[in-house]
């Protein structure tokens, strides 16, 4: 399955949700993303048919387990990705916009190196 960068946007923001709140439905993805009901509400629907999500009798969100691995491997990116940026001298906000973008299109060849360069000058 080739998920999309729109489909992990949707998990890694379900991820994020879930980790400061004890529910997450519909209406917080959309509002988390900026997005109409019904947008996301269709999206909903492909990442659950994808096996990505459940969604219960009340409408809450939950990530299977491999959708809350890829959810995890995108934060995962998204925040080393920042951290490389804001070392660089780029301001907050410009790092994290740019870290949205970057996260979905690097290779994990190049994602590791700059994850373990990191850590080396953290030491």
């Amino acid at each position: 399955m080739g998920l999309h960068e729109s489909g992990e946007m949707y998990l890694e923001t379900i991820h994020s949700l879930s980790r400061n709140s004890d529910g997450v439905r519909s209406i917080d993805v959309a509002r988390a993303m900026n997005y109409s009901k019904p947008s996301v509400s269709r999206a909903m629907s492909i990442l659950k048919a994808d096996g990505l999500i459940e969604i219960d009798s009340m409408g809450y969100i939950t990530l299977t387990d491999c959708g809350l691995a890829i959810a995890q491997k995108v934060f995962e990116r998204h925040n080393v990705l920042t951290r490389a940026f804001e070392m660089l001298g780029i301001d907050s906000a410009t790092a994290e916009e740019d870290a949205c973008r970057v996260e979905h299109v690097i290779s994990e060849e190049t994602f590791n190196a700059i994850k373990n360069h990191l850590h080396n000058i953290s030491k």
